[in-house]
């Protein structure tokens, strides 16, 4: 069946092409959320393939409909008509007012044959017709406005023009008239949280004779109109690849991973605040680059001048390596974001630029930033699927509460990650030290063991099996050997060449 796309980006997938020609779609929402703008994109996309567009109005001025087209940057020139339809003046004169029949029985007749008349001088392929409350209202009855819809429905059918119908669902939201009539329903959804902006929503509720992508997907109204994110689906995405063993670039670190994390992983290192979780995520992005892969890094909590000259004397230069191309470094606005969009910009960078390594720290920032969304989890487990099938490494974190002894996550998404990095604080010999430990590994074998690391100015020093210890993960340990194990100045310089 011959479609019709849309112009929305991320819609047509959605629609699996556009809408059929020569059928009636209707577009339905609240105020606010986008119909108009979207109406006009199907106009602009038809008129750039030299397609005659025709948007009628009842609701709108054309002034009022140029105004918002120009806020996006649209220019409503060539091959689009708008016609502007208004009472006709005989009703709004008194002196010409009757009392044999209700004036909405003209007006709705009336309003029918200025619509045909419209449609017949300029000969349109496609049509926008705003709002179709104004014609449920001039109806006064269910009956009247489903006769009046049918015959306007195979006027359209037999001029083989595809039309969009708006609904703004303000006269009656309970009136499922339309769904039966059209040949398919897209719902517009505004959900207001109770911090940050609106988020939007659309759900395409009927698509006779056509597959779709169904469920909810996550759109915004941006400079340049609606932009659509559909709903992940990482089964649709496979591809084939070589799963090899990728080093952090620290022998010692390496060797507890059981020779490095797997291409095609996801790692989550976990640990209380402070204890380095970035910085480890950070050698593995620098390994990466230093084989000249390229990486993606997604950062929710950090500010970017901090993180970059916190960094660079660690000898993880991020600025040089974002200049050179090789990175794609960005800072989440969490208040501003939604799940779908987030989940579209990470895909954005593995598909486009081919980013070999991605980190998303953190997901305690991932979370907070949507504390009303549903099935947060499912959209992480979707990404990192997704991520996995395209043999991409992805690192996140997550940080616990507490400092030492139990700690507790506010997110529990150790099931979904393949590698679970444990970083741990602990007390010896009048110090505050920090231990790390492999508590799960799928694709492999890992050392049982727990290490020390320091960070310093030198990176990331990781140094043998704390054998002599019980309790390292307690936070409180026991001493229990013959000699010290525990990192020296020297030994911290030397155990990460």
């Amino acid at each position: 069946m011959e479609k019709a796309p849309t112009g929305v980006s991320g819609l047509d997938d959605i629609l699996v092409g556009g809408l059929s020609r020569g059928h009636v779609f209707l577009l339905e929402g609240n105020p606010g959320t986008g119909k108009t703008t979207l109406a006009l994109q199907f106009l602009l996309q038809g008129a750039e393939a030299g397609e005659q567009g025709l948007y009628i109005t009842l609701s709108e001025t054309e002034r009022e409909l140029r105004a918002g087209a120009a806020s996006h940057g649209l220019t409503i020139d060539r091959n689009i008509e708008i016609f502007e339809l208004v009472p006709p003046e005989t009703l709004l004169d008194d002196d010409r007012q009757q009392s044999l029949l209700y004036s909405s029985d003209l007006e709705l007749g009336e309003t029918t044959r200025l619509i045909v008349d419209a449609f017949e001088r300029v000969m349109p392929t496609r049509v926008v017709l705003d709002s179709l409350s104004e014609i449920r209202l001039l109806a006064q009855g269910s009956l009247r406005y489903r006769r009046q819809i049918l015959a306007l429905k195979h006027f359209f059918a037999r001029q083989n023009a595809t039309v969009l119908l708006l609904d703004d669902l303000t006269s009656d939201v309970l009136d499922k008239t339309m769904h039966s009539i059209v040949h398919g329903v897209v719902h517009l959804d505004e959900l207001a949280p109770n911090y940050g902006p609106e988020r939007r929503r659309l759900r395409v509720k009927k698509y006779r004779g056509q597959a779709f992508r169904g469920g909810y997907h996550d759109f915004a109204i941006k400079t340049g109109g609606v932009v659509v994110y559909p709903r992940l689906v990482a089964a649709e995405h496979r591809t084939n690849f070589e799963r090899t063993s990728l080093s952090s670039g620290i022998p010692a670190l390496d060797a507890l991973l059981g020779g490095g994390v797997d291409r095609g992983s996801s790692t989550l290192i976990l640990g209380p605040a402070g204890t380095g979780k970035s910085t480890f995520a950070f050698q593995f992005v620098a390994s990466t680059i230093r084989r000249g892969q390229k990486g993606a890094v997604f950062v929710f909590d950090e500010e970017l001048g901090l993180l970059f000259s916190r960094l660079r004397p660690m000898g993880i230069d991020l600025e040089a390596m974002r200049a050179s191309g090789d990175l794609h470094i960005e800072q989440l606005d969490a208040a501003e974001l939604s799940p779908g969009e987030f989940a579209h910009r990470v895909r954005e960078r593995v598909d486009s630029a081919q980013a070999k390594t991605v980190v998303i720290d953190s997901i305690n920032g991932y979370q907070a930033s949507m504390p009303e969304e549903n099935a947060l989890i499912l959209h992480m487990h979707e990404l990192l699927q997704y991520l996995n099938r395209q043999g991409t490494n992805t690192f996140l974190t997550v940080a616990q509460h507490g400092l030492v002894g139990d700690m507790k996550s506010p997110v529990d998404v150790t099931y979904l990650a393949d590698t679970v990095v444990l970083l741990r604080y602990f007390e010896a010999t009048g110090k505050v030290r920090r231990a790390v430990s492999i508590i799960k590994k799928r694709t492999g074998y890992h050392e049982d063991t727990i290490r020390e690391f320091s960070i310093g100015n030198k990176g990331l020093s990781v140094g043998e099996p704390l054998s002599s210890f019980q309790g390292v993960l307690r936070g409180v340990p026991t001493f229990v050997g013959t000699t010290e194990p525990l990192l020296n100045a020297s030994s911290a310089s030397n155990s990460n060449s």
